[in-house]
């Protein structure tokens, strides 16, 4: 029975699974940066290459 009771009033689940959230939002909002950021850059050595030729 302390078993089960000590289980149910673990709560260390809960905040691995509240960091999980966590990190995956902050993937969610990296994510549209970097892959603008990717653009911009390709665009820019693009331009210099073009430059350079």
């Amino acid at each position: 029975m302390r078993l089960i009771v000590s289980f149910l009033k673990d709560e260390s689940a809960a905040t691995a699974i509240e960091y999980g959230l966590i990190a995956a939002g902050i993937a969610v909002a990296i994510i549209p940066v970097i892959t603008g950021l990717g653009t911009h850059l390709k665009t820019t050595f693009s331009t210099v290459s073009s430059a350079l030729k």
